[in-house]
């Protein structure tokens, strides 16, 4: 089940909005991806981003990832230094057919967003009995 994903180079960007007078920052989550019996799970860190603004789709077999973050500051208040980037997190995996696309379940806690990717039941090692003849 190690070899079901495949990562797609990405990198941090720097891309201009549809009015092409802003410059939103688009960042690669780093991942953790852990295998356990028939799972496989993908840990994806976005600080800063709120559940509602994370997405996950799966179209054919590529499976994304996205979030966004809004822009902060107290209200009343004008920024004098900014160290914080606001921005996006893009990442894309190939899926093999060894995933059960129809099960697999996203959750996201503390900035960690959780994907556990099923192995589908045809994928599963299979037991062939030997006769003698």
């Amino acid at each position: 089940m190690a070899l079901e994903l495949a990562t797609q180079d990405g990198r941090d960007v720097a891309s201009r909005n549809g009015a092409g007078d802003q410059v939103e920052h688009m960042f690669t989550p780093a991942v953790d991806i852990f295998e356990k019996d028939d799972m496989t799970v993908i840990l994806a860190d976005m600080p800063g981003v709120a559940p509602g603004d994370i997405d996950v789709t799966l179209e054919r077999q590529v499976l994304t990832l996205t979030g966004h973050i809004k822009p902060h500051a107290p209200e009343g208040y004008r920024r004098l230094s900014s160290e914080y980037r606001e921005g996006g997190y893009s990442r894309v995996f190939t899926l093999s057919d060894a995933v059960d696309q129809n099960k697999i379940k996203a959750s996201v806690k503390n900035g960690v967003l959780r994907l556990e990717l099923p192995r589908a039941a045809e994928a599963k090692p299979k037991k062939i009995a030997v006769k003698a003849v």
